[in-house]
């Protein structure tokens, strides 16, 4: 039987029972947008106790085309980051591409998330882990669910204990994504285990070279997500996704945000309710 919440002090988890939200927008725009984000996230979280982690990437480094929006700078973009912390009084995360990134975005933020593409890069994972920081590996898009314990040992055996894993879909055929929901048992027998709703309904490497999705899909996701026992939720959102400069095409419109915690909320008692 997988371990179930809340997860032991010396994984880096705190949401105990409570369902944690990982959320805000693809990447970092400019500071009044973050703020806005935070802000929004925030209260609405508050308002039902739903424990959250802002997230927004100072850089994209995975992109399809070479005109795609990468950030507006990774100093400018951190400090965005460490003030949506200072200011709003949340933990914040980012991504990290390379070894030599780690020590400076830790510097910032509460959480470093190793990108799926990346998830076997040893260097990468060990540098993140020397940092002290729960490191959250998203599994990569090739790989089990159960591959992922190697992931998670590179972390630990970094002497880092705060390993976190995030599922974000299998790559099925060359355009488009599955997820496997017996994945998410498979990963909490050795990590607290995040889903992440809005990634997984990507529809990659379309031909104009920029990502498509289904966001109609969002709250089915999850809905079913949370119903299967995940420890938490990611979610990329923007309060005008058409114009957001990346991955618009799968985020959550913010004005929506409220009414899929309240969801989501529900789904975690009931779940919690049925496996007592």
């Amino acid at each position: 039987m997988p371990a179930l919440t809340p997860h032991a002090p010396e994984t880096g988890w705190t949401a105990g029972d409570r369902l944690q939200i990982i959320a805000g927008p693809c990447a970092i725009e400019g500071e009044d947008m973050a703020f806005r984000i935070a802000e929004h996230l925030a209260e609405t979280c508050a308002a039902i106790d739903l424990p959250l982690i802002f997230k927004g990437s100072y850089r994209k480094a995975n992109r399809s085309r070479i005109d795609s929006f990468t950030g507006i700078g990774d100093e400018k973009a951190l400090g965005i980051l460490a003030a949506v912390r200072e200011r709003f009084g949340l933990p914040v995360t980012t991504d990290v591409h390379t070894a030599e990134e780690c020590a400076l975005a830790a510097s910032h933020v509460d959480v470093l998330q190793i990108p799926a593409f990346l998830c076997r890069q040893t260097d990468l994972v060990v540098a993140a882990a020397e940092t002290g920081k729960v490191v959250n590996v998203k599994k990569g898009q090739f790989l089990s669910a159960e591959s992922m314990q190697h992931a998670v040992t590179k972390v630990h055996d970094s002497g880092n204990g705060k390993a976190w894993v995030t599922e974000r879909g299998t790559t099925f055929g060359y355009q488009d994504l599955v997820v496997d929901f017996r994945g998410l048992a498979a990963m909490r027998s050795f990590a607290p285990t995040i889903m992440d709703l809005t990634h997984s309904l990507q529809q990659p490497n379309q031909a104009s070279g920029v990502t498509g999705g289904r966001p109609e899909l969002i709250a089915h996701m999850a809905r079913t997500a949370v119903a299967a026992g995940a420890d938490g939720v990611f979610i990329e959102t923007h309060p005008d996704p058409a114009n957001a400069k990346s991955d618009g095409a799968n985020m959550l419109s913010l004005d929506r945000f409220a009414h899929l915690a309240r969801q989501m909320k529900v789904m975690r008692s009931a779940y919690l309710d049925a496996i007592a």
